[in-house]
C-alpha cells in the first residue's frame, strides 16, 4: 500500500510530504515496508519500519527502527531506538468503570446504534502517550502499557509487560516487568547520558564510529 506521511529534522521542522512506495535505502526519508499501515505519524532521518507494522499517532525519531508485526499507538520514540518484532506499545484498553466492557459503548457506529463514536473516549486514550527514550532496546513481543515512560539507554527483555516507568540505563523483564540490573554503574550511565551523543549530526557520528566500540575511551573523549 502507499501512504502519505512526512519527515522532520532533528528540531522537528518539516521537511516534505511524500508518498512512501515501500522499502528504500536508509537516508533522509524513512524506509517503510509497503505492507505497513501508517496513520498520523512523523518520521525522522534514517528510520525504518518493517513488514506489517501498524502505527497510529506515532513519532519515530532519527535512526530508530521497528522490526516486523509491531503495533503502536500514541507513542513518542526517541533517536536510535531498537524495537524488535511483535512489540505492542500503548494497546487499546476498555473503560472498566462502564456497565459493560464491550466497545459498542464507544464504537456505536459499528452496530448502527449512533451516528458518531465517542470522541471523548478516543481523545482520552490519545492523551495516555507512551514515551520511549533514546538508545533503547525493546525486545521481542514486549507490551508497553499506556502512559509508561522508558528512559534513555534502557532495555526491556522479550515478552515483558511494562506497566511502570523504566529509569534510564535499566534492564527490566517479566510480567509485570521489574528491574533485573543496571546496564552500567551509576556514574558511567550518568556520564554516557550526559554526552547526548544521539544529538550529534550524521557526519560526526560517522567520524566517531570507532570510538563507540570502546566505552571508557568514548567517555574519556566526550563526557562533560
Amino acid at each position: 500500500m502507499k501512504t502519505t506521511t512526512e519527515a522532520f529534522n532533528a528540531d522537528h521542522t518539516h521537511i516534505a510530504a511524500f508518498n512512501v512506495p515501500g522499502p528504500i535505502a536508509l537516508g533522509l526519508t524513512p524506509s517503510i515496508d509497503g505492507s505497513a499501515s501508517i496513520r498520523n505519524c512523523k518520521f525522522g532521518r534514517y528510520t525504518q519500519v518493517s513488514a506489517r507494522c501498524r502505527m497510529d499517532d506515532v513519532v519515530l525519531d532519527d535512526y530508530s527502527y521497528l522490526q516486523q508485526d509491531c503495533d503502536l499507538a500514541s507513542v513518542d520514540i526517541g533517536k536510535f531506538a531498537n524495537i524488535a518484532a511483535m512489540v505492542r506499545i500503548n494497546p487499546g484498553f476498555h473503560p472498566m468503570d462502564y456497565a459493560t466492557l464491550h466497545h459498542f459503548t464507544y464504537r456505536p457506529t459499528m452496530y448502527g446504534m449512533a451516528a458518531e463514536d465517542d470522541a471523548d473516549l478516543f481523545a482520552w486514550r490519545r492523551r495516555q502517550r507512551v514515551t520511549i527514550g533514546h538508545d533503547t532496546w525493546i525486545g521481542h513481543g514486549v507490551v508497553i502499557m499506556p502512559g509508561v515512560r522508558i528512559g534513555n539507554g534502557a532495555v526491556v527483555g522479550s515478552n515483558a509487560v511494562v506497566t511502570k516507568d523504566v529509569p534510564p540505563y535499566t534492564i527490566v523483564g517479566g510480567v509485570a516487568a521489574k528491574p533485573i540490573r543496571q546496564r552500567f554503574p551509576r556514574d558511567i550511565a550518568q556520564a554516557l547520558e550526559a554526552t547526548a551523543w544521539w544529538d550529534w549530526d550524521h557526519d560526526t557520528l560517522t567520524g566517531r564510529l570507532p570510538h563507540f566500540r570502546d566505552l571508557r575511551g568514548f567517555l574519556a573523549k566526550y563526557a562533560p
